[in-house]
């Protein structure tokens, strides 16, 4: 039969030397000599052919691996101990490589130790990604020419003709052919075999078939004998590379044992029907696949094909083959059991020495795991891990293709769904049932749309959805956008059922259409963002579409926050004071107003530029800066007789207030100052109650446990709920100007004014009315029990300088008299 491997089994070593990142070593202890493959020189920074003395065995290794490789060579060499570490070596210029080294006894015909043999395997081969593992390694294989060597015997076994081929297989020391006996020609311990079969067929007539007999340490040949009138006709076939060859797989079908790489050769032939055969698989291949190389052997690779195998990969596959090429792919393989995984395959040609293609070798690493990662990689870079959505990243692929920029743009509508007042519910029940809601809301979004319609989260309470008009799903975006939107306002206005609770909510949706005209994905983005806010504004539990408007707006506002922060940076904002009166017209104390007169703006209202402030944040350093002069303000009248009971009352934002460090910078500016507490008066907005209201109640009762004084402003303009009213640690309310404003004329604004008039009074709070720019004003406040004012009918606000001196007209005992109806 012939053999499935090359005749040179050189350059099959050399192959798989080459492929494998692999030298092998031999060592005689009765020579005391050392070989090393070229490959193994190679690694070692040497040229081919070089081999350190014996005695410096252990030279090339990094001297810390030496004692530990040292003695598992002493273990092989005495007991048989095979060993495989991974050690350092130390190539003559001195670099090191990571490497696998590998040994096993060899023997002789006894069974007698006479040294080593083994591989020393490069871990991460040089032009290979760092930090990856070896992906090549290969076996060997090829296929046997027929030898052309014919001789006919006598009945005597005699020679009695000898080719011009067997003349020079058997005669290649000059010694004559014809008339030996052909037995002659081989070993002593072949001879008496081949002597007593050839003369058995001889005086039988019978044909005969010797196979891999040693003809005097020459060669090995393979004898096929028929009979014939004279005698016997006998094809000599020269095996000697054959057998050279499975002495090499001997030793290589160890080594490829210890690798972790799935290795399997096919005979040479057309990748089509009935295709290339397998001719060998390693143990590693055994393992991952289930198969054993009694099932496999003679068989198509075709079996380990599958339904999810990537029929373009195997048209690569198919092509190399075709142009006799080597290729690399990842395809899925399947295991016998049916089980699918990945593998990292690299096929190689294999020639003989007069270039004719007599092999496959496939080398294949299980990238499964690999894959998997990969899955995940890409799952994580697209979609929301909490929400199962698309993410951000997902929505902008889709919104640049919709838009046009990778193709045919599509008209469509861009939806910016946010939900109302989801902060509450994460900051009083936790953040595990705030994940819990947003799993739902995901879900309803997801029931809402149609198929090919995208929902994306893009963060925290925010998500957005995408509907385009595209051949495969006419719409109208303006239609599908009002009956969409409808059906998430319903959708998310369900009640929620969380462990333990029933959670009501709604959201605001801003949406805006886009394809007749050109825009950019950040626009879009925006305009609906400046929808939605638009929704909130409005009450919320709305939905809006975006308008050019809005756009104006928005521009706007972003101006003037630029403009605003140029302000802080240059010391453009001022603080004005207004004074604050009691029944007796004298005034008790002060509220810090600030003030921003813009170059070109003019004097610019603090209700435009105050929620500017809110909204970027800089309230947080203007509002530490107010306060930190109105301390210093409170100090220099502490100091000044007739001037020392005289107040000043600080406005807190509620993002002002919220900060983790409000309540710190009011004792450090209070103690810096060196003043008395209580001639501090906080103001907070009544929108400090509508969320975390338990939070707020503890701050304030710290502010009042130093002896702050707090006072809620715009009374009756808010949250105004009653029932935590009585539960503030306040000391005052303040009756907002729009309700003093028409106290004349407005029954309403006066039977409220009363009503917080009388409210205070029954609770033990003080009452002040800001915005009193009438005597009569005054005077029907004072009727209702309202004795402390603030307003243009005393005075307007005034920078310090001019309040000082305002102070000093009146005199330390002097009234404030009402001035003339100059409000503006």
């Amino acid at each position: 039969m012939d053999s499935p491997f090359p005749q040179d089994p050189g350059r099959l070593l050399e192959l798989v030397e080459r492929k494998a990142f692999v030298g092998f070593w031999r060592l005689s202890t009765a020579s005391r000599q050392l070989d090393w493959s070229d490959q193994l020189a190679r690694l070692h920074g040497a040229a081919p052919g070089y081999a350190p003395p014996f005695e410096d065995v252990f030279a090339h290794f990094a001297p810390e691996h030496r004692p530990a490789l040292e003695a598992h060579l002493r273990a092989c060499l005495e007991q048989g101990t095979p060993f495989d570490l991974e050690v350092q070596v130390q190539t003559l210029q001195q670099r090191r490589i990571w490497v696998r080294c590998a040994g096993q006894p060899t023997r002789a015909a006894g069974g007698r130790i006479t040294g080593a043999e083994g591989l020393v395997q490069e871990i991460a081969p040089a032009g290979h990604p760092e930090g990856t593992l070896l992906r090549h390694t290969v076996s060997m294989g090829g296929a046997l020419g027929s030898g052309q060597a014919f001789v006919t015997l006598d009945r005597h076994g005699r020679i009695s003709y000898a080719n011009e081929q067997a003349e020079q297989l058997l005669g290649g020391q000059g010694e004559p052919v014809p008339g030996r006996r052909i037995w002659s020609f081989f070993q002593k311990r072949v001879r008496l075999v081949l002597e007593e079969k050839l003369t058995a067929a001889l005086e039988a007539g019978e044909g005969v078939e010797l196979e891999e007999l040693d003809a005097q340490g020459r060669h090995w040949l393979e004898l096929r004998g028929f009979p014939f009138g004279a005698g016997l006709a006998l094809h000599l076939r020269d095996v000697t590379a054959r057998r050279r060859a499975q002495q090499h797989l001997v030793l290589l079908e160890g080594s490829i044992a210890r690798l972790n790489d799935s290795v399997m050769i096919t005979e040479a032939g057309p990748f089509r029907d009935p295709g290339p055969r397998i001719v060998f698989v390693n143990e590693a291949f055994e393992r991952r696949t289930g198969y054993t190389r009694e099932e496999v052997i003679g068989q198509s690779p075709r079996f380990l094909q599958g339904p999810d195998t990537d029929r373009a990969q195997l048209d690569r596959i198919r092509s190399a083959l075709e142009q006799w090429q080597p290729v690399r792919v990842d395809i899925v393989n399947y295991t016998k059991a049916g089980e699918p995984y990945w593998v990292d395959l690299d096929l190689s040609p294999v020639w003989d020495e007069q270039r004719q293609l007599t092999h496959w070798v496939a080398v294949g690493r299980d990238i499964t795991e690999r894959k998997r990662d990969e899955e995940k990689i890409q799952y994580l870079a697209f979609y929301d891990p909490l929400t199962q959505l698309p993410n951000r990243q997902h929505l902008l692929d889709r919104l640049h293709a919709a838009v046009g920029e990778h193709g045919p743009a599509h008209e469509g509508a861009l939806m910016f769904i946010d939900l109302d007042n989801f902060k509450v519910l994460n900051d009083t029940l936790g953040h595990q049932k705030g994940d819990l809601l947003l799993q739902q809301v995901a879900r309803r979004l997801r029931n809402c749309l149609a198929k090919g319609d995208l929902v994306a989260r893009l963060g925290g309470d925010e998500f957005v959805v995408l509907l385009e008009n595209t051949p495969e799903k006419r719409l109208d975006p303006l239609t599908a956008a009002r009956v969409v939107s409808g059906r998430i306002l319903e959708a998310l206005g369900e009640s929620y059922v969380l462990p333990g609770y029933l959670h009501h909510s709604t959201c605001s949706i801003g949406v805006t259409l886009f394809g007749r005209t050109p825009s950019s994905v950040n626009e879009l983005l925006k305009q609906a963002d400046l929808a939605m806010y638009q929704a909130k504004a409005s009450g919320r539990n709305a939905v809006r579409f975006f308008d050019p408007e809005m756009q104006a707006v928005a521009s706007e506002n972003a101006a003037l926050a630029a403009d605003l922060r140029q302000a802080w940076r240059e010391n453009h904002l001022q603080i004005e004071y207004q004074p604050q009166v009691g029944m007796d017209g004298r005034m008790s104390g002060v509220e810090a107003l600030l003030r921003w007169d813009h170059p070109t703006r003019g004097l610019v209202h603090p209700g435009q530029f105050i929620p500017t402030a809110e909204e970027t944040s800089l309230i947080i350093p203007i509002g530490h800066w107010v306060l930190e002069h109105a301390c210093a303000q409170l100090a220099a009248w502490q100091r000044h007789p007739g001037r020392e009971h005289l107040s000043i009352a600080v406005n807190v934002s509620v993002r002002q207030f919220r900060h983790p460090d409000f309540i710190d910078e009011v004792v450090t500016c209070v103690r810096r100052a060196g003043i008395r507490p209580d001639r501090l008066k906080l103001e907070l907005t009544e929108s400090l109650l509508a969320e975390n209201i338990d939070t707020a109640i503890a701050k304030m009762r710290n502010l009042k446990d130093m002896g702050v004084r707090l006072s809620v402003d715009d009374f009756g303009t808010g949250y105004s709920s009653l029932s935590y009213l009585k539960r503030l640690p306040i000391d005052e309310l303040k009756i907002d100007r729009a309700f003093v404003k028409d106290i004349l004329t407005d029954g309403n604004d006066a039977a409220i004014a009363g009503t917080i008039i009388g409210l205070c009074r029954n609770l033990g709070l003080q009452v002040i009315a800001e915005g009193v720019e009438s005597e009569e004003q005054r005077a029907f406040l004072a009727r209702q029990g309202c004795h402390r004012y603030q307003g243009y009918l005393f005075c307007r606000p005034l920078p310090i300088g001019e309040l000082e001196a305002f102070i000093d007209s009146l005199g330390d005992a002097a009234a404030l008299t009402p001035e003339p109806s100059s409000a503006v």
